[in-house]
């Protein structure tokens, strides 16, 4: 009832504002389909996740039909066509459980892709090249067939710092050196377990690195299940609750806790910050790449696990924690952040992502960059 309603609205506007030229869709949207054909409304799809990620759902219908039993049993890692196998530990976690609602309304939806006019892409060759090729030139996607690509990315927010304490945060940032201070954010959903937001503070302050932290109130529940409750309670009593004791004071100085959210592109894109502990998100991987900041990568759920790895192995800009048990001890965080923060190891991602951030500059240039030459060709089409 609720789809039919969204399906009734939007032919009512569409039908209201005139014969657009084009409407661009999520990939969640695929009813738009049904609703456009008949008003002879080109249909666009927008890819928000990495390129990577839509090989992999184009392959999907294809693994659905040939393969028996759960993609996380497999015996080896998943051969999508043209790109790195992905470990079934790393598959996104709306594939893992095949009997479920959740991997059929995934599997509904990508499975219309190829209907779009055409699909965008938050990307760019330069940190994704193989990925888009292979959309391009390899015979499995030339054969469903796939509509034209259009890769624009990165498109990310642009700054916005408007808050009191946003400016308080940005003034500290200001005193510190060049490339000195980790941001930890863990995007607008990730959340720890109390357990593991201790070590995390214990491993924070045992790097003796000067760190901005954002502490949201600890959910024991599952990373995924938190993703809903993030923020939805506890932080009028302050990070000082959740936090070991006396960490706050011990740190004063190096570091600084932000409780639930903090302007993360302003961060990203200040001159002391050197680091980022991410949830490994794309729009958090797209912010920290296009800031030329390395990044220490704890995914949480959905795709996280295949970006991260994707950082870490092909495109050399992140170093994965590597999660042994269910929390993470403080040992190995400290272990990460000095690799990342002053080891040669960082040095080295630390340069990748420097020249990652000229490469998506470049891409964006006006009248010369590949994205806007992408973005150009479109909408030169819809013109005519």
């Amino acid at each position: 009832m609720v789809e039919h309603s969204l399906n009734a609205s939007l032919k009512s506007v569409l039908l209201q504002i005139g014969t657009p030229k084009a409407l661009i869709i999520d990939i969640f949207c695929t009813q738009a389909f049904d609703i456009c054909k008949p008003l002879s409304i080109p249909v666009y799809s927008f890819f928000t996740a990495s390129v990577a990620l839509m090989n992999f759902s184009l392959y999907l219908p294809t693994m659905d039909r040939e393969i028996d039993g759960e993609f996380v049993d497999l015996p080896e890692p998943v051969a999508v066509p043209g790109c790195t196998p992905i470990r079934t530990a790393d598959l996104l976690d709306q594939v893992k459980d095949r009997n479920n609602d959740e991997y059929m309304w995934y599997l509904h939806h990508v499975g219309r892709l190829p209907e779009a006019a055409g699909i965008f892409l938050n990307s760019w060759e330069g940190i994704e090249p193989v990925s888009i090729q292979s959309l391009t030139e390899h015979p499995f996607y030339r054969g469903i067939p796939i509509p034209e690509i259009f890769p624009v990315g990165p498109l990310i927010k642009q700054v916005e710092c408007t808050a009191e304490m946003d400016a308080e945060l940005i003034n500290w940032l200001d005193e510190q050196p060049s490339k000195s201070v980790l941001f930890v954010a863990l995007g607008s959903g990730g959340t720890f377990t109390s357990d593991q937001m201790t070590e995390l503070a214990w491993g924070l302050e045992l790097s003796e690195q000067r760190f901005v932290l954002v502490a949201r109130f600890p959910s024991d529940r599952s990373a995924s299940a938190a993703y809903f409750n993030a923020g939805s309670g506890g932080e009028e009593d302050g990070p000082a609750r959740y936090l070991p004791e006396g960490f706050v004071e011990r740190t004063k100085g190096r570091g600084v806790v932000v409780a639930s959210w903090a302007p993360q592109i302003a961060v990203l894109g200040h001159v002391a910050t050197g680091g980022f502990l991410s949830h490994c998100g794309w729009n958090s991987t797209l912010e920290s790449v296009s800031s030329g900041v390395p990044m220490i990568a704890w995914p949480l759920y959905a795709e996280q696990r295949m970006n991260a790895t994707i950082l870490e192995e092909e495109v050399g800009v992140a170093v994965k924690v590597a999660a042994a048990a269910a929390v993470v001890g403080r040992e190995e965080i400290e272990r990460v952040v000095r690799l990342v923060m002053e080891g040669e190891k960082g040095k080295e991602m630390r340069e990748k992502a420097r020249l990652l951030k000229e490469s998506a500059a470049e891409a964006l240039s006006v009248g010369g960059g590949g994205s806007w030459a992408s973005l150009a060709k479109v909408a030169e089409r819809w013109k005519k």
